[in-house]
């Protein structure tokens, strides 16, 4: 069983890479309205008191949302996922982020329009202990 040194260290090795960093804050500063929208239910711990970040890197990638306690990532998907190309990009990096023990939530960004409460309540539905 490892230590929480030990799991901080490992985890360092593969977040918020500092290569990434630029590209992170570009993220931060232009959120697309979904985005922000769901944002504004998740900072600050409002969603069953889990702390969520925003464009957080993982190794080669930039999630949109990440809960570290609960290891999952949640992703809004706009039309440029629903092309064969963009579903491979999506499915391998969801493969990565799976063996690193992080799961993946996604959603189509119309949701948060249509059904914010119902895209809530299905992330807490993730959680490990609510």
């Amino acid at each position: 069983m490892r230590t929480k040194k030990q799991s901080q260290v490992a985890m360092d090795n593969y977040h918020n890479l500092s290569q990434k960093k630029d590209d992170r804050r570009t993220l931060r500063n232009i959120l697309t309205p979904a985005e922000a929208t769901l944002w504004k239910s998740l900072k600050g711990g409002q969603l069953a008191g889990r702390k969520f970040r925003r464009q957080h890197s993982v190794g080669a990638y930039i999630l949109d949302f990440y809960c570290p306690e609960e290891r999952i990532a949640v992703e809004l998907d706009g039309a440029g996922h629903y092309t064969a190309a963009g579903n491979l990009h999506d499915a391998a990096r969801t493969a990565y982020l799976n063996t690193l023990g992080i799961q993946v939530v996604r959603f189509e960004n119309k949701l948060i329009w249509s059904a914010l409460e119902t895209v809530l309540q299905a992330i807490v539905s993730k959680f490990h202990t609510v």
